[in-house]
């Protein structure tokens, strides 16, 4: 059983800058690997970023490629989300979620097992 809780979220201007966290609960997150998802209103939720258990592999989505860094410390049980250069049309809600499914499944957010509650992130232009 793993528990996610993110935080970070809030108000930036666009060009600006925020770090979301996610903390997990459970002796074996690091066989987790950790996405992030976003769903704006009216939107379906959409794959951000992802990062292994090991943090060898990574993989973020087009639109965040270059702006966005995802990174863990397994020892403290925590994923970060950088996002640097933000847009209007990043504003959602970011969710974090851990998964043991094979790697190539990292787009598909049915495979993941756990959920966070989400953090809100606004961009103001």
């Amino acid at each position: 059983q793993v528990q996610l809780v993110e935080s970070g979220g809030g108000l930036v201007l666009a060009g600006g800058s925020l770090r979301l966290s996610c903390a997990a609960s459970g002796r074996t997150f690091s066989n987790y690997r950790i996405g992030w998802f976003r769903q704006a209103p009216g939107k379906e939720r959409e794959f951000v970023a992802t990062i292994s258990g090991s943090s060898i592999l990574t993989s973020y989505a087009d639109s965040v490629k270059g702006r966005f860094t995802i990174s863990r410390d397994n020892a403290k049980n925590t994923v970060h989300l950088q996002m640097n250069s933000l847009k209007p049309e990043d504003a959602a809600v970011y969710y974090c979620a851990a998964s043991r499914m094979p790697w190539n499944t990292y787009v598909d957010n049915k495979l993941y097992d756990y959920w966070g509650q989400g953090t809100q992130v606004t961009v103001s232009s």
